[in-house]
């Protein structure tokens, strides 16, 4: 943790109590790690590593999907971008609906950026692979689940779970949604002949859900026409709040 000078004691205990509730919510502990105060930063600085030990000896891989598997959204997109675009790009965002700006700010919260639920769900219900889509968006997370497995995918763009705040965010600042850090959407392939059924329980279960693709010989992401899904070469929120 890096904190800015000026920091207060109150305001490490603050955000160390978050952290101590963000981590029981999933039976998880903090071990340890640094926490300096210093002037490279103007803002609290957070980053953690989560480690943990497989039960009964699986991981599922990032690698592991197969040709004939089909590929599945748990989560829409795009959450964490829309809430980092409507709070850092505000003025540029004055003529958006109040209640978009609204639903895409609470999107953190509802539906939230946390895939914890659903990756232990697809691993029960017998996932080849998983990944959760964050900086570059959805389309950066299927080609690093494709690249992974040394695979192509092929995916039905309207079968795509979209954020609908985050969409119109998106639309208002000329940002391409498909490229917008997508934090709280989880990738997952399964077989063929289980991904019906794995569908059907994770949305029993209460999770925006969609079988989205499917796993091929070759490389890259193209769509149903034969259409490139391309690779951003940035993420579309570095590029908005860099201008």
């Amino acid at each position: 943790m890096l904190l800015p000078v000026g920091v207060t004691e109150g305001d490490v205990e603050g955000m160390f109590a978050a952290i101590h509730a963000a981590v029981a919510d999933i039976g998880a502990v903090v071990v340890g790690g640094l926490t300096e105060v210093t002037g490279v930063v103007d803002r609290p600085v957070v980053v953690g590593q989560m480690r943990g030990v497989a039960e009964d000896g699986r991981v599922v891989s990032t690698a592991g999907a197969r040709p004939g598997d089909v590929v599945v959204q748990d989560g829409p997109v795009p959450v964490e971008g829309a809430a980092v675009l409507v709070t850092e790009a505000t003025g540029r965002l004055r003529y958006l609906d109040p209640e978009v700006r609204w639903a895409a700010a609470a999107g953190m919260d509802d539906p939230g950026v946390s895939v914890v639920d659903a990756a232990l769900a697809a691993s029960d219900l017998g996932a080849t692979a998983m990944h959760d889509a964050t900086e570059g968006g959805l389309a950066s997370g299927l080609h690093e689940l494709a690249a992974a497995a040394g695979v192509g995918l092929q995916v039905d763009r309207s079968a795509v779970l979209w954020f609908e705040p985050g969409v119109e965010v998106c639309k208002a600042l000329g940002a391409d949604p498909w490229a917008v850090l997508a934090s709280g959407a989880l990738l997952a392939t399964f077989a063929a002949h289980d991904a019906a059924a794995a569908v059907d329980e994770l949305a029993r279960r209460g999770h925006a859900v969609a079988a989205v693709g499917t796993v091929e010989v070759g490389r890259g992401v193209r769509d149903l026409e034969e259409r490139p899904v391309p690779w951003p070469d940035r993420d579309e929120v570095a590029r908005l709040l860099s201008r």
